[in-house]
């Protein structure tokens, strides 16, 4: 198990996982500026990552700052502005907005008097704190999903899983991936296989990667290939990741799980959302208010720089697409599992949930 993220004197330095699995290249981030136009080129992807990346990125402004001379109202304007541009970034998954805001309420609730020092103190604490959270989430994650498949498969499973939801989109572990590692350390697990997940193959590139780092074994499918795999009856539960999951249990991830959604339904598979409680988006009702990210075209018109459609070839490249509650059998969260995906059921297992809006 690796991260893909370290914090180290102040600077944020991030893996660039655009070059794995080639290349292991890490790009050392030292202003909020550079860490934004890294998520924004997806430097460093998954809504955990992201959100740790962010806040990591404003603890350590504010320690440059505190070595500074200013005016603490100068800092508040910049801290400000600061957050604004983090929140531009990627507006889908809902983790960045909800560490924002924690980071948000603890420099507000500094007292003026407060030196700049034990701001940037208290800051960094806070941001190390969520990143710290986030590990242990995955890791209840795992335990819960090992358990609800534990009770209803019996035989060593093929898991089918989509895009990259591993040490590489959160600070470590992952959520359906680590249910997986949670089945492979138990032994309960035979096969992964691996969508390669159109347009920017975060499955083939990323998850292949961290799976083959790990000697947890691994094939690699094409997105359209996933469906043959049920007919065969190759497949025995589908685990998939979230970037945002709304009041009555619909689901925002990467575009193609609301395929896989239908075809599991279809052939009677059980079909998985992993998540932390951080996921959660309470404010929207349904899946109709999640905005969903178009990214550039240029991504599904060349791969790396080479074309492989027409120049200026019409293209519609949504990120994320939305998943029904009724196709989901189970979410798997860091406080429990919700199964029936309802709303009831959904609060139950919250509790207190942070609304977002």
């Amino acid at each position: 198990m690796f991260s893909s993220l370290r914090y180290e004197d102040g600077v944020v330095h991030l893996l660039d996982q655009r070059q794995l699995p080639g290349t292991e290249v890490w790009v050392a981030c030292h202003t909020v500026e550079s860490v934004a136009s890294a998520i924004e080129a997806m430097v460093v992807r998954g809504a955990p990552a992201i959100a740790n990346a962010a806040v990591l990125s404003l603890a350590a402004s504010a320690k440059r700052r505190a070595t500074n001379w200013g005016q603490r109202q100068d800092d508040l304007d910049e801290f400000r502005s600061e957050l604004k541009r983090l929140a531009s970034t990627r507006p889908t998954a809902v983790n960045l907005f909800k560490a924002l805001e924690v980071i948000e309420v603890t420099a507000n609730r500094m007292p003026l008097a407060a030196s700049r020092l034990e701001v940037a103190r208290h800051l960094e604490l806070e941001a190390m704190r969520i990143c710290a959270e986030d590990l242990a989430t995955c890791k209840a994650i795992g335990r819960h999903g090992l358990d609800w498949l534990k009770r209803r498969c019996t035989k060593n499973l093929r898991v089918l899983t989509h895009c990259n939801t591993g040490s590489l989109a959160t600070a470590g572990y992952g959520t359906a991936l680590g249910i997986v590692r949670a089945l492979w350390a138990e032994g309960l697990l035979s096969m992964v296989y691996v969508d390669e997940t159109r347009p920017y193959l975060q499955g083939s590139r990323l998850t292949a990667y961290e799976l083959s780092q790990e000697g947890i074994p691994y094939t690699v499918v094409c997105d359209s290939a996933a469906a043959f795999l049920m007919q065969r009856g190759e497949v025995d539960a589908i685990c998939v990741g979230a970037d945002r999951i709304v009041a009555n249990g619909d689901t925002a991830n990467k575009i193609g799980t609301y395929s896989l959604a239908v075809q599991a339904h279809y052939h009677h598979i059980p079909f998985i959302v992993a998540a932390p409680s951080t996921t959660f988006d309470l404010g929207l009702s349904d899946g109709t208010g999640i905005t969903i990210e178009e990214r550039s075209p240029e991504e599904l018109r060349q791969i790396g720089n080479l074309a492989i459609a027409p120049a200026g070839a019409p293209v519609f490249n949504p990120s994320f697409d939305v998943t029904p509650a009724n196709l989901i059998s189970a979410i798997v969260t860091d406080r429990g599992v919700i199964d029936p995906v309802v709303g009831e059921q959904l609060l139950k297992v919250l509790g207190a949930a942070v609304v977002c809006s």
